[in-house]
C-alpha cells in the first residue's frame, strides 16, 4: 500500500457509488475551493452533500452544520471529505471515527495537501478506508473510463 493509501479500487467505489458525503471545511464562499468541487460532486455525480463548517451554513442547497456530531441522528453519512489544513485535519479524523458508527462513516478523504499519516493510521484501525493528498475531480477521469458518464449511469 501506498504511503497515501489511495487504493485505485476505492477511489473508483468511492466516485461510482452515489451516497452522502461530508464535506468539512464547505461553507458559503465560493472563491474557496471546497465549493465548486462539492458542487461537482453533487451535480455530476450524483452526492448528496452535508456541509461542515463552523459557519453551519446552507451550501448547495444542503443544510450545514457546525461539525459531523452535530448532523442529526438517522443521517447516513458514507465519505468525510476533508478540506481542511493538514495541522487540524487529525481532529477531523478523530471526529469521524467518534461518530462512525452513527452515521456510518465509511471513508474519510484527505484532499490535495492535506496530509497526517498518524490520522491516516487511526482512521485505518478503526476499520475507514482511506483517501489522501488527492482531489475526486482529479481521480475520476484517471479511474473511470472515457469521460466517467458511462460509469455513473451503469
Amino acid at each position: 500500500m501506498s504511503p497515501h493509501r489511495n487504493d485505485p479500487s476505492v477511489i473508483r467505489d468511492l466516485l461510482q457509488t452515489p451516497a452522502t458525503w461530508a464535506v468539512v471545511g464547505l461553507g458559503d464562499n465560493p472563491g474557496r475551493t471546497a465549493y465548486p468541487v462539492s458542487r461537482w460532486l453533487q451535480r455530476e455525480l450524483g452526492m448528496r452533500l452535508v456541509p461542515i463548517h463552523p459557519s453551519a451554513a446552507r451550501v448547495h442547497g444542503a443544510q450545514g452544520y457546525s461539525s459531523l456530531s452535530e448532523v442529526p441522528d438517522g443521517t447516513t453519512v458514507s465519505v468525510v471529505d476533508c478540506f481542511v489544513n493538514s495541522a487540524h485535519v487529525g481532529a477531523v479524523v478523530d471526529e469521524a471515527i467518534a461518530e462512525r458508527e452513527r452515521l456510518g462513516i465509511e471513508a474519510v478523504w484527505l484532499q490535495l495537501g492535506v496530509v497526517d499519516e498518524d490520522a491516516a493510521a487511526r482512521a485505518e484501525a478503526a476499520g475507514l478506508a482511506v483517501v489522501m493528498d488527492t482531489c475526486p475531480k482529479i481521480e475520476f477521469p484517471r479511474l473511470v473510463p472515457g469521460d466517467g458518464t458511462a460509469a455513473i449511469r451503469d
